[in-house]
């Protein structure tokens, strides 16, 4: 892999590139909340997931085969099919769908508290111990998803708003389970074409629902419509996500968790200056609380490998 992406050792020498490289990845998908949010003005939220997914397929096929990757093995296609379908079908079928009723700051705030059903899941299969540090970590994270949920709850919030909440919850969830199953049966294949086949079968899944639930509903493409697909589907779902799994081979696991929560911390700052979304206290304590409680479950020290 390393003879293919010369760069990939130019990253292992140079931190202060690979914490660039980390930092731009991030305002991406930060960023990204505000176009699929937005891109519900133009068509149906499956219909989107299944076009810029579909985007991203063809574009991380073209690169296996410009590498001549190859096909992974038959007995990993159900691997990736399950990953697939947890990881990309899922939880952005879910997301989108809460799109319609939930803030896009708020959205990407409860989506990453995937770090915490993840810690949650790796006690349990992939026999990592529960410290007393990593059980107050989750105490403190499961308060932040309280503040956040429990507020709306209190004033009164619209039952659609609730539910569009916890299927991001739900999504998040999913994705925590896909990282583990990754880590017991994928992890080995090369990393782009692990991305590209679970990302074939999640678009298929999608492309699936999509047919069920959105068939002859209007999609509007514009010239604003087709760069939302293309930003998201190339840079925030092709290329990011297949840097991401090449930097998570550099990066402790542990910092490489933290550092996603600067995804929502961008979503918020980009809804509220571009979308015009509230920041309400409840959502800057929730994401606060959920932050420390990462921190405290997880890091504990963290180095470059």
């Amino acid at each position: 892999m390393t003879q293919k992406f010369p760069c990939i050792k130019t990253l292992r020498q140079n931190k202060l590139l690979l914490w660039l490289l980390i930092l731009t990845i991030t305002i991406i998908w930060g960023y990204a909340w505000v176009l699929m949010k937005a891109s519900i003005e133009f068509m149906g939220p499956f219909s989107f997931s299944f076009l810029r997914f579909g985007v991203g397929t063809v574009t991380l096929m073209l690169f296996v085969w410009l590498l001549k990757i190859g096909i992974p093995p038959r007995e990993s296609w159900k691997h990736l099919l399950i990953v697939g379908t947890l990881q990309t079908a899922i939880v952005f079928l879910f997301v989108m769908f809460a799109l319609r009723y939930v803030d896009a700051g708020k959205s990407s705030v409860l989506l990453y508290s995937m770090p915490i059903w993840s810690s949650m899941l790796a006690t349990k299969f992939l026999q990592e111990k529960i410290t007393p540090a990593k059980m107050a970590g989750l105490w403190i994270g499961m308060l932040g998803l309280l503040t956040i949920l429990g507020w709306d709850i209190w004033v009164g919030q619209n039952p659609s708003i609730i539910i569009g909440e916890l299927l991001i919850i739900i999504a998040a969830i999913s994705w925590a389970v896909s990282n583990v199953y990754y880590r017991i049966h994928v992890q080995d294949l090369p990393k782009i074409q692990a991305t590209a086949f679970q990302m074939l079968f999640g678009t298929i899944a999608i492309f699936i629902v999509t047919l069920f639930m959105e068939w002859g509903e209007p999609v509007h493409l514009n010239a604003q419509s087709t760069y939302y697909i293309l930003f998201t589907g190339v840079l925030a779902s092709a290329l990011c996500f297949t840097v991401w799994f090449i930097i998570l081979g550099m990066i402790d696991m542990v910092t490489a968790t933290i550092s996603t929560m600067l995804v929502p911390m961008f979503g918020l700052v980009f809804s509220s200056l571009l979308l015009n979304e509230e920041m309400t206290p409840s959502i800057v304590v929730g994401f606060v609380l959920i932050v420390i409680g990462i921190i405290v479950a997880q890091l504990k020290n963290p180095r470059l490998q």
